[in-house]
C-alpha cells in the first residue's frame, strides 16, 4: 500500500466549506458501526453485518466489497503521545487503527507510532499542523501555549464526568464548537478517540494537611489543573508520562499525577512516592483527541472519512470500558504493596474550587474563544448537574 499523494494547495479550508464538508455524523450510527469489542486484538476485529451477507451476488462477492470498488488503498503514519508502556492507552491505539481497518476492508491502514518516533510526546498537534504526519493521538491540553480553547477537549478543573463530557461533545454542540475553532486556528480536525473516567489526585512524597503545604511544593501536573495549583503555590511541571519516575527518583519534582492505578503502577510511581491522593478534581473525566490535518481530511474519500467518526467514537467507548475493568485490581495490587490512599482536605478541595473560578474568568476576559467555548460548556454543566445529582449521585453517597 501507499500513501495517498498530496495534491494542491496547503490552507485553512473556509469554516463553512469545512462545517458543511465535515459534519457530526450520528453517535448512534458511530456506535453500530463497531459492533464486536472482543479481548480488545484491534487488528483482529471485523465486522460483517447481516445485510452484507444477504446483499451478496451471484459471484460472492458482498455489497460492502462492491461498494469499496475503485476506493484507494492508503497507508498513513499515526504520531502519538503514548508508548507501550502505557498498555491501556497504546490499546486505544491500536483499536482505533484495527476498526478503522475493518470498516473500510483494509483498504485504509493507520500505523500507530509511538511517542519519541515522529515527535516529542508534547508535540502531536505541532507536527501534525506542519505535515510532519497526517494523524496523532494526544492529549489536547498539552497545547494550552497555542491557545487555552484546547483544554476543553480534554478536562477542565471541577469539570464534567466521563458520560457529562460525552454528551457535552457529541449531542450539545461542543465537538462542533472545538473543530470549528481548530479548523480555523491549527488547519487541523479532531475526534474524541480515547476517555480516562475520572483521575486520581497524584503521588506525593509528604502528607498534604491543608493547602499551605502545597506551597513550594514541585509537581507535574499539565493543563488548566496545573495553573489552579500554581495559583496554590504550586511549582509545576508539564513532563511526559516517560519522565516522571526519572524526575521523583532525582528530586525534580516532589509530586506526580498521571492518570490513574492501571498506567500509574505501570509508570512505577507507587516506587517513588508513598502517598496517593484524590480525587483528580482538575480532571473528573479526561477525553483524548485523534487530530488529522485538514487537507489530508478533506482529500479523503466519504467513506474513510465516515470509518474514523465511527472507529474513534466506539474506541472512546471502548478505552474507557477497559480503564474500568483494570483500575480497580491495580487499585488492590497498590495498596496491598503499601501504597497510603489519602483524600485531599476539605480546605485544599474549597481553595482549589475559588481559584479554578477565578482563573477560568480571568482568561476568558483576554480570550474571546475561550470565552465564547466556556459560556457554553459553563451553560451545558448548570444544566446537567442536577439531574446527575439526583439520579445517579445520590446512590452513591
Amino acid at each position: 500500500m501507499t500513501d495517498q499523494d498530496d495534491t494542491g494547495t496547503r490552507g485553512p479550508t473556509p469554516r463553512r466549506d469545512f462545517l458543511r464538508s465535515v459534519g457530526l455524523g450520528t453517535v448512534g450510527g458511530a456506535l453500530l458501526a463497531g459492533c464486536s469489542l472482543g479481548n480488545g486484538d484491534a487488528a483482529a476485529t471485523t465486522t460483517t453485518s447481516v445485510a452484507d451477507t444477504q446483499a451478496s451476488d451471484s459471484t460472492g462477492t458482498s455489497a460492502s466489497d462492491q461498494a469499496d470498488v475503485g476506493l484507494p488503498e492508503l497507508t498513513w503514519e499515526m504520531a502519538s503521545s503514548w508508548s507501550p508502556a502505557l498498555s491501556t492507552l497504546w490499546a486505544s491505539n491500536e483499536y482505533f487503527a484495527g476498526r478503522v481497518a475493518a470498516l473500510t476492508g483494509g483498504r485504509f491502514t493507520l500505523n500507530p507510532r509511538e511517542a519519541g518516533d515522529i515527535s516529542g510526546p508534547l508535540d502531536v498537534l505541532n507536527a501534525v499542523r506542519d505535515g510532519l504526519a497526517p494523524a496523532g493521538t494526544t492529549a489536547s491540553y498539552y497545547y494550552l501555549d497555542a491557545s487555552p480553547v484546547a483544554a476543553f477537549g480534554t478536562a477542565m478543573p471541577f469539570g464534567l464526568t466521563t458520560r457529562q463530557q460525552y454528551s457535552w461533545l457529541y449531542a450539545a454542540g461542543g465537538l462542533e464548537l472545538l473543530q470549528d475553532f481548530y479548523a480555523e486556528t491549527f488547519n487541523v480536525i479532531q475526534f474524541p478517540v480515547a476517555s480516562t473516567g475520572a483521575q486520581m489526585g497524584g503521588w506525593f512524597n509528604r502528607e498534604i494537611n491543608v493547602a499551605g503545604d502545597l506551597r513550594g511544593l514541585k509537581m507535574r501536573i499539565p493543563g488548566l489543573g496545573g495553573q489552579v495549583m500554581t495559583e496554590l503555590g504550586v511549582e509545576v511541571e508539564n513532563l511526559a508520562a516517560g519522565d516522571l519516575a526519572s524526575a521523583l527518583d532525582s528530586g525534580d519534582i516532589d509530586a506526580a499525577e498521571f492518570i490513574g492505578p492501571e498506567d500509574d503502577k505501570n509508570l512505577g510511581l507507587q516506587e517513588r512516592a508513598r502517598f496517593y491522593y484524590y480525587p483528580g478534581f482538575w480532571e473528573p473525566s479526561a477525553s483524548l483527541e485523534i487530530q488529522i490535518d485538514l487537507d489530508r481530511w478533506n482529500e479523503l474519500p466519504a467513506t474513510y472519512q465516515e470509518a474514523i467518526r465511527s472507529a474513534a467514537a466506539e474506541t472512546m467507548l471502548w478505552t474507557m470500558a477497559l480503564y474500568d475493568a483494570r483500575n480497580g485490581q491495580a487499585l488492590n495490587d497498590l495498596v496491598a504493596a503499601g501504597t497510603e490512599l489519602r483524600v485531599f482536605p476539605d480546605e485544599v478541595m474549597e481553595a482549589a474550587r475559588a481559584a479554578s473560578g477565578l482563573l477560568l474568568d480571568g482568561i476568558a476576559s483576554g480570550d474571546e474563544d475561550f470565552a465564547r467555548v466556556l459560556e457554553h460548556w459553563r451553560s451545558f454543566r448548570r444544566q446537567v448537574t442536577p439531574w446527575f445529582n439526583l439520579a445517579e449521585a445520590s446512590l452513591l453517597r
